[in-house]
Parts: C-alpha cells; structure tokens; sequence
C-alpha cells in the first residue's frame, strides 16, 4: 500500500433521515484512527471535515426524496476531493458521513484511475446494494441510490453531476447484502454486479470469494476501493448505525477480510460510511472500526509466513 494516507472528514448525513452521521469523523479520530495508523509506520495527513458549496435549490417528481440539492454539493464536492487525492498518489480514507458519499468519493477514484489507463474495481460491503435511483427510492434517503449512480445507470440526468468514468458492474463485490427490496434485486440481475449474501457467506465463508475477487483485480492489475459500511457488521458488535439489520458479518468475519485485503497490497481507497457516534454504546463501534482499518494497514497479532 501506498506510504501516504489522508483521512478526509465527510460529515454528510442528507442521505438519511436519522440525524448523527455527521458526526462520525471526529468520533473516529477520538477513537485515534490517525495514532494508530502512524504507529503502523504509516505517513498520515488529516485534512479535517471538508464542506460542499451551497447549490441551488433542486426539485425532483419523486416527492419522497429529502435533501437533493446538498447531496448533489456533497457528490460534486467530493468527486473533486477524491480526483485530487488520487493525482496526488496518495491513499485517502474518507471518514462518513452517511454512504451517500459514495456516488463523489467513487466517482472521483474511478475518474483518476480512467486517467491512469487503470481498471477500477469496488469491493462493497454493506447490508444493502444501495442501487436505486431518483425514481425507484420510496424512503427518499439518498443513501440507497451511489451505487446505481456510479455505475453510470439512468434515473440521474439533469440532477447529479454528469458522470465522467463509470465503474463497470462486473467490477463489483457486494458482500454481507441481507436488506434487498424488489428494485434493488431487479437491478442486481440486470447488472450482473457480483453479490454475496449472508446466506452465501454462511454457506462457503469469507475466503474464497474475497481471494476470486481479489485474483481478478490483480489479474487486471487494477485499483481496488473499499467502501465500508457499519451496517455490514452485526449490530451485536457494532450498534452505532441507523440501520440495522440482524445477522452481519462477525467480529473475526470482518477482522479476516481486512487482513486478507492488507495482505493484497491491491486497496487504493477507502469509505468508512454510517457511523452515528449518537447511537453508539461508550464508542464501541468506532472503536471496532479503527481497529478494522488497523487490520487493512497491516496490524496482526502475529507474523504468518509463508510455510514451504
């Protein structure tokens, strides 16, 4: 992995209804993300919480949808932001904010990685594939529509910024998916992204689907972004989000994906999305999710090496 990287704070929260999101990066710092990542030799540069301009009001047919004008900013903002990062060489994590955050931050990497004639990959993990567009969202929650965005699908013309790399759907992992309404599964098959649900990782756990992913980022020697929802992990563990679904991926499920991902040295980027420090229990969950990163970057409890 890249020797330099730069946490930047995105407190958005228009994509939900549930107030506290905004929060999260600094909840994540108090939990001393920045520390201990310099303590794993890295080089780390925090830009603070960064804010989108102000836009003009903007209307859509689908009465439902709240705050569409800021999450346009925020999409455009953070579009801006990522492509910089990524020019920069550097690696960014971006501390959310809810994962509406997703349709600036992975528009912007795949932008840099269409400069760089490199293939840009996704690995999405969350309880929902978050593939609905403007139209099809009944809750209205921005949060369930990036995903459809960056892929390039219709239902955003004339609303969001126009998309200037999409991500290609076979580019896509969804793991941890146990929250998946009828339009949302339509568009999963029509789009052929590759999804793992609980059941499947019940079924044939973690590694083989994460090592097939993997093998096929390598193999196109791509760039690999991680978009990271606390809602993946099993609210047992990680109560601090808006919306929990029962039955996610465990303490050592998750902590064995980071490592597996660390031991690649294939992640360029990073989400770390929907973490609401106003439901959180005495900051378990962003202290479960620092301890995650840690993981990525490289934290083991002890060496494994390879054995002849």
């Amino acid at each position: 992995m890249k020797n330099t990287v730069v946490l930047v704070g995105t407190p958005v929260q228009t994509g939900t209804n549930i107030q506290g999101c905004v929060m999260g990066p600094d909840a994540l710092r108090t939990a001393g993300l920045q520390g201990s990542l310099e303590a794993l030799g890295y080089s780390v540069i925090d830009r603070g919480n960064i804010l989108p301009e102000a836009s003009p009001d903007r209307v859509h047919s689908n009465s439902a949808i709240h705050h569409l004008s800021e999450t346009i900013s925020w999409t455009s903002k953070l579009h801006d932001v990522a492509l910089h990062e990524m020019r920069k060489g550097h690696l960014p994590v971006f501390l959310g904010g809810d994962h509406s955050m997703a349709a600036g931050t992975v528009s912007g990497i795949a932008h840099a990685a269409a400069e760089a004639e490199e293939e840009q990959f996704v690995l999405w993990l969350d309880a929902h594939p978050d593939l609905h567009n403007l139209s099809t969202t009944s809750s209205g929650n921005l949060h369930g529509t990036p995903v459809a965005y960056f892929c390039g699908l219709p239902g955003f013309e004339g609303y969001y910024p126009e998309l200037k790399t999409a991500i290609k759907p076979e580019n896509i992992c969804m793991m941890g998916l146990r929250s998946v309404d009828n339009a949302e599964r339509a568009a999963l098959q029509k789009t052929g992204i590759e999804t793992y649900d609980m059941r499947r990782i019940d079924e044939n756990g973690v590694v083989k689907p994460i090592n097939e992913f993997l093998e096929r980022v390598k193999a196109a020697n791509g760039r690999l972004h991680v978009s990271f929802d606390v809602d993946f992990l099993d609210p047992d563990i990680a109560p601090a989000v808006g919306t929990t679904v029962p039955g996610g991926a465990t303490f050592r499920e998750a902590h064995l994906i980071m490592e597996m991902l660390c031991d690649s040295q294939l992640v360029t980027s990073v989400d770390l999305v929907e973490l609401n420090p106003f439901l959180d229990v005495r900051g378990r969950t962003a202290t479960l999710m620092t301890d995650l990163v840690c993981s990525l970057f490289g934290k083991q409890v002890l060496d494994h090496p390879n054995r002849a």
